[in-house]
């Protein structure tokens, strides 16, 4: 535990981690402020003193990852002619499920605050499912001026297909039931591959 008025480092993404381990192994209702903290080894007031309460704390958190999906989501432009397209494709749709996402997701709409606070900082450009939507149907493009990809398949469907899918498997999964990865990985290859 950190020593009352000595700096933690690198805070947000100490407690956005430990937030990820507490909802992954206890679901959405294990999230107190205090598990949180009791988690990434702190003050119990690290939380508060860096947000404005638990909402605050969780939209941020979401927020952050769906920031950090949208960058890699980014790359795929970078990966036009390499490797494999559904393999490129399937690792950006995977890293939504990744920390927690599934339960992450349920606990977001389960909080009012957190869910406006959420939509509010998207309208306002804050990088979410449609950058990486944006994303994908760049690189779907590329690949299909490659000809690595059918001239039968429409890049802007698919990468909605991709992310609506996504999404409803967010929002549908949490702890304890199926991984919902395998599905989208079969999803993407059906998609892409035929």
């Amino acid at each position: 535990m950190s020593p009352r008025g000595v700096a933690t480092p690198d805070v947000r993404e100490r407690l956005f981690a430990a937030a990820e381990r507490v909802v992954e192994r206890g679901g959405p209702g294990a999230l107190t402020s205090r598990a949180v903290t009791t988690e990434a080894g702190c003050s119990k007031g690290l939380l508060h003193a860096h947000f404005a309460g638990l909402d605050e704390f969780v939209a941020e958190l979401c927020l952050d990852r769906f920031a950090r999906t949208a960058a890699k989501a980014q790359e795929l432009s970078g990966l036009a002619g390499h490797g494999s397209v559904a393999q490129n494709l399937n690792a950006v749709a995977l890293a939504l499920f990744d920390s927690a996402g599934p339960a992450l997701s349920g606990l977001a709409v389960s909080r009012p605050d957190t869910a406006l606070r959420i939509r509010q900082a998207l309208e306002a450009g804050a990088p979410g499912l449609t950058a990486i939507q944006e994303a994908v149907t760049g690189y779907l493009t590329a690949e299909r001026r490659l000809g690595r990809v059918a001239e039968t398949v429409d890049p802007d469907t698919v990468a909605l297909a991709i992310v609506g899918t996504a999404h409803h498997l967010l929002m549908t999964s949490w702890p304890k039931v199926p991984d919902p990865r395998p599905s989208m990985t079969r999803l993407v290859a059906a998609l892409v591959e035929g």
